[in-house]
């Protein structure tokens, strides 16, 4: 699944890209989902008033994140655990719309698939249910986590992975 406007470079991500991913994170929050999210909801989510970067790399590392680049140009970033869970797809709203989340899509499932994985999940914002649908993922459960003592809205998301006999 390639996007013919932009070429997307899939690398593992590297403790050099711990500030350029948080700088991601916040600006996806703030910027793409403020649109369908409360300020009270995107200050919570974005926990702008507590950046710890060594702690950030740390979950980052742990949780076998990949970068991806345009231009050289880190514009979103993901990760997928052997049991094919997806905790976070996050794009640079520089970037958005232009095809980079649905490369890591395709990246992370292949990676799975190699791994015989069986099925991909993830718990998905309101603002990337549109996209986990349209790449085949489904509807498990609407969810409403408390973050820091605010209630959110997210969508438990999965696509069976089917191989052949």
């Amino acid at each position: 699944m390639s996007n013919p406007g932009i070429s997307v470079q899939i690398r593992s991500y590297e403790s050099a890209d711990a500030q350029t991913t948080l700088r991601i994170f916040h600006e996806a929050i703030t910027v793409t989902a403020a649109a369908d999210y409360t300020p009270e909801q995107v200050a919570a989510w974005a926990r702008l008033d507590k950046p710890d970067l060594r702690r950030w790399d740390r979950s980052m590392l742990a949780r076998d994140s990949y970068v991806a680049l345009v231009d050289g140009q880190a514009a979103g970033f993901s990760d997928v655990s052997a049991d094919g869970y997806i905790d976070m797809m996050f794009v640079s709203p520089r970037f958005a719309r232009r095809g980079v989340a649905r490369e890591l899509l395709a990246f992370l499932e292949r990676r799975a698939r190699r791994c015989a994985v069986r099925q991909l999940s993830s718990n998905v914002s309101i603002t990337a249910r549109p996209l986990f649908e349209s790449f085949g993922f489904h509807l498990v459960a609407e969810q409403h986590p408390v973050i820091g003592g605010v209630v959110m809205t997210n969508f438990h998301m999965a696509k069976e992975l089917n191989y052949p006999e």
